[in-house]
């Protein structure tokens, strides 16, 4: 589907207008429109090869637009249609990689220094800049060691420190906490926040971790085959999913999808009737979203019943979340304390609401 941008009449920091990139006859990137303002933080979210890095690399200017264009606060930097293509120094545009691409041979103060050499800043501007940014990463005791003497958590921190030495109005992040450990990523993730806000830059975050997405984001855009599936603030992501994709993609756990049809004034899955049918409703067969906690664990009286074999369960804020095999889907519940099953033993999941999406067959919610 082809998103609605936010604020299509105000002054946005950044704006992507039908942008296509192509490479031979594969589209790595396929008609996106998106456009936040300035102090945003966006985070691209998607599976691998969904066109997330691409779109970022032509925000960056390391590649070139087949199609469309792409503006920084209203000065076109990249267009497929007259061949413009700015440098990042012009774009006034910052990266960070996921490789973190320290100098080995430079101290963590030079590092940070060398940018700001090549903008020409006076000595004073870049002593003065360097201690700056150090203290706001909270690496000023680094400043004379090399990347070699210091953590990847440390490098992280270090790469940031670098790309926001000059200022940039767009800050644009690729991956930049896959390469740390779990309990560091979320410590990271709280650090990049307060940095954003500190900086006031205009952030694109590159993720396939939609809890990064979701903890972080001002707005998402979920990209799927190089299109954009829905772009928004991540709450309505969440309680409103427009396909099956992002309902499944999103959340923690995914939502589930139970397929149905329409059989006898309700709808029907396995023969069994598991939710109403609204009034005036058309289509025959639908898929019917259940979130976690909408779906409980055993046979509970009233309520309809889907049946499967259990296959794992995890302990979760004094619940547990449990999923079983369901034909060949993986339906997931939740039940107070600790539960525990052996594996592939027969499982009673019970319905406790009217679903809270219904989907046609393409993949699209039906609005009612």
């Amino acid at each position: 589907m082809n998103p609605q941008s936010f604020g299509s009449e105000r002054n946005d920091a950044l704006v992507i207008h039908q942008l296509v990139k192509q490479f031979g006859a594969f589209k790595a990137v396929n008609n996106i429109s998106i456009s936040v303002p300035s102090g945003s933080f966006l985070v691209l979210v998607g599976p691998s090869g969904c066109g997330k890095s691409t779109l970022l690399r032509m925000l960056a200017g390391l590649e070139s637009p087949t199609e469309g264009e792409i503006v920084f606060d209203g000065k076109v930097v990249s267009s497929g249609t007259d061949g413009t293509l700015r440098d990042s120094a012009s774009r006034n545009a910052g990266l960070v990689f996921q490789s973190y691409a320290l100098w080995p041979h430079m101290t963590v103060a030079a590092n940070v220094e060398w940018p700001l050499k090549v903008a020409k800043w006076s000595k004073a501007e870049r002593a003065a800049r360097v201690d700056e940014v150090l203290g706001l990463l909270n690496i000023s005791e680094l400043r004379d060691r090399y990347p070699a003497e210091i953590s990847g958590g440390q490098q992280q921190r270090v790469a940031i420190a670098r790309t926001i030495g000059p200022r940039p109005s767009i800050l644009l992040l690729d991956e930049p906490l896959s390469n740390l450990d779990a309990k560091l990523r979320v410590e990271m993730r709280s650090e990049l926040m307060r940095i954003h806000r500190a900086t006031g830059a205009t952030s694109v975050y590159v993720t396939h971790d939609q809890v990064e997405a979701m903890t972080m984001a001002s707005h998402v855009a979920v990209l799927n085959k190089g299109r954009v599936e829905q772009f928004g603030p991540p709450v309505e992501l969440l309680q409103n999913p427009q396909t099956t994709f992002v309902a499944t993609f999103l959340g923690t756990p995914a939502a589930n999808l139970i397929p149905a049809t329409q059989q006898s004034g309700a709808f029907v899955y396995e023969g069994q009737p598991i939710a109403r049918i609204p009034v005036n409703f058309s289509e025959k067969s639908v898929k019917l979203l259940y979130r976690a906690q909408d779906i409980g664990v055993g046979a509970i009286e009233g309520r309809p019943q889907i049946f499967g074999k259990f296959a794992e369960a995890a302990p979760i804020a004094g619940q547990s979340m449990v999923t079983a095999i369901v034909g060949d889907m993986r339906v997931t519940g939740m039940t107070d304390g600790y539960f525990t099953a052996v594996p592939g033993s027969d499982i009673t999941m019970s319905l406790l609401r009217e679903p809270d999406g219904i989907f046609n067959e393409a993949g699209q919610r039906i609005v009612l």
